[in-house]
């Protein structure tokens, strides 16, 4: 047995080396699979981005007043937004493999708006419906302008450069993990439905192919559109030979594959267009809580990007570009406002964690998503019936997507130094801190109908509750702040951080190869540079 700090002999084992590119990846972002395949990968794409869109509309349009012809028409104007905010933010954006889609971080400030006293007046559930989505508009219309400051004022540009390995660790992993509410739990309301999707959807992702030996990857690519249609359908048999007829309306709300009310209500053919509800209503207290919500998503969409980044087999992101790309988010934002999504924009999670699960980080495959986006947002009905997925079988998928994005964050950890005890001490408080406190925010405000910040002011309230219910914004709070502030005069910081891994990527224009994946199309880096 060597001494301790002893150099070790040869036929020692090695530790793995560190890529600041990961390996393994058979589509780069800058390139892309043939044709079929990248259509079917776009799809599936599609088929993923789905549930979030869904759940959200779900939630929101009842207390607004809607019933299902307002949730088909809210669903496919969020299907028709995202496709154009994803086209741009691949475009003009972070340039990254990422769908922009509906966020769950903007749900607590529109509820708080569905569910105002000021609407109470309004009897008719349409004209309430119509006159809250206008006040959702207002408000998000005015997050939208704070958000494109934060983007394209170089706010987030500074924030890049300060941001260290050591402190990205706990952004992203809670990205993905922070969503643990929406696996699980979530499968478990159709159990006989979640379960085997998941058991499928693990066997053909990854046993499956060494099984079989396949060397093409067909299994682990396509992977969640056979679990889909293997499992959706065992759903429609269930259905059909009515197994769920005499269970609890919440059973078969889950369950049955008959229940969401879409295909019936949703239009054959209807293009969206803005301001459809009527003229936006503004409210300073609505603005300011959907400003925190936006903030959220900032932070979220920043740990999903660098995901994405990471499994598309790219750079680390230079901070010009993570700046450029929260800039687009705040343009796509306020295109939530001028068509009344309901909803603001970030980059969508699972779809991140679905880069990992096919090995496939093309921007083209996201852009031909955009595309399906736009198909079934005009064409209602072929929309609603991919809708109508029982979202337990959706929740299966989650259990694996979001799994592959706390593993990206966990990646991290080749460039940290984790024999420092500073090191110990950031990762671990901050993961246990961005955990903690997220459950305390949500367990009061399940069991006593508000939040623990309870002031006379309703909008300062909603935005301690967004901020602090939120597992990544916590963790990078706290992380961030004690990576630029513990130990930062001692000589080894810097190397336990692992910025020295990350300080050519700083700047643009000091690797390569930033921009073979970052710069922008149609030689706009003339007019529009990056630093």
């Amino acid at each position: 047995m060597t001494a301790a700090g002893a150099p070790p002999k040869t036929n020692e084992f090695q530790p793995f080396p560190v890529k600041d590119q990961l390996p393994g990846v058979d589509f780069c972002v800058s390139s892309s699979p043939p044709w079929p395949e990248a259509l079917l990968l776009g799809f599936q794409h599609y088929m993923v981005m789905l549930g979030t869109t869904v759940i959200i509309a779900t939630i929101l349009v009842p207390l607004m007043g809607g019933g299902n012809v307002e949730k088909a028409e809210v669903i496919n104007t969020s299907l028709f937004v995202a496709a154009i905010n994803t086209l741009l933010q691949t475009l003009f954006g972070t340039r990254l493999p990422v769908v922009m889609g509906a966020s769950r971080s903007f749900i607590i400030p529109a509820i708080s708006i569905a569910i105002s006293s000021r609407f109470n007046f309004y009897i008719d559930p349409h004209q309430r419906f119509k006159r809250s989505m206008r006040a959702i508009q207002g408000a998000l219309l005015m997050a939208s302008l704070f958000h494109m400051i934060i983007g394209f004022f170089g706010f987030c540009r500074i924030f890049g450069r300060f941001l260290s390995p050591l402190a990205a660790i706990p952004l992203v992993t809670l990205t993905g993990l922070g969503l643990y509410a929406l696996g699980f739990p979530q499968l478990a309301k159709c159990i006989e439905i979640g379960l085997p999707a998941l058991i499928v959807l693990v066997l053909l992702s990854q046993y499956l192919p060494h099984l079989l030996k396949s060397k093409r990857g067909i299994f682990e690519r396509f992977a969640v559109l056979g679990t889909i249609a293997i499992v959706w359908g065992y759903a429609e048999i269930l259905t059909a030979a009515g197994a769920y007829d005499n269970r609890s309306p919440n059973t078969q709300l889950s369950c049955r594959t008959d229940r969401s009310g879409l295909i019936s209500a949703a239009p054959w053919i209807r293009i969206p267009y803005p301001f459809q509800w009527g003229r936006p209503s503004f409210n300073a207290g609505d603005a300011f809580a959907m400003m925190a919500a936006s903030f959220v998503a900032i932070v979220e969409s920043t740990g999903t990007f660098i995901a994405a980044s990471r499994y598309g087999s790219a750079t680390p992101m230079p901070p010009s570009v993570l700046s450029r790309g929260i800039g687009w988010q705040g343009i796509g934002i306020l295109l939530d406002g001028a068509f009344g999504t309901g909803s603001g924009t970030t980059a969508s999670v699972e779809n991140a964690g679905l880069l990992g699960l096919t090995r496939s980080g093309s921007r083209r495959v996201v852009q031909i998503s955009a595309g399906f986006m736009l198909f079934f947002s005009v064409l209602g009905k072929f929309g609603a019936v991919l809708a109508s997925i029982p979202f337990p079988i959706v929740a299966a998928l989650y259990c694996v997507l979001f799994g592959y994005v706390v593993s990206a964050g966990l990646g991290f950890l080749q460039f940290c130094n984790l024999n420092s005890f500073r090191t110990k001490f950031i990762i671990g408080f901050s993961l246990f801190m961005g955990l903690s406190v997220p459950q305390y925010f949500n367990e009061y405000l399940l069991i006593s109908g508000h939040g623990p910040v309870h002031s006379g002011s309703t909008s300062f309230n909603n935005i301690m509750q967004v901020i602090f219910s939120s597992p990544a914004t916590v963790a990078i709070l706290v992380a961030f702040f004690l990576d630029i502030t513990h130990s930062r005069r001692h000589s080894a910081t810097r190397q336990d951080s692992g910025r020295h891994w990350w300080v050519k990527f700083r700047y643009f224009d000091k690797d390569t190869r930033s921009e073979e994946f970052y710069s922008l199309p149609w030689n706009l880096n003339r007019f529009f540079p990056s630093f």
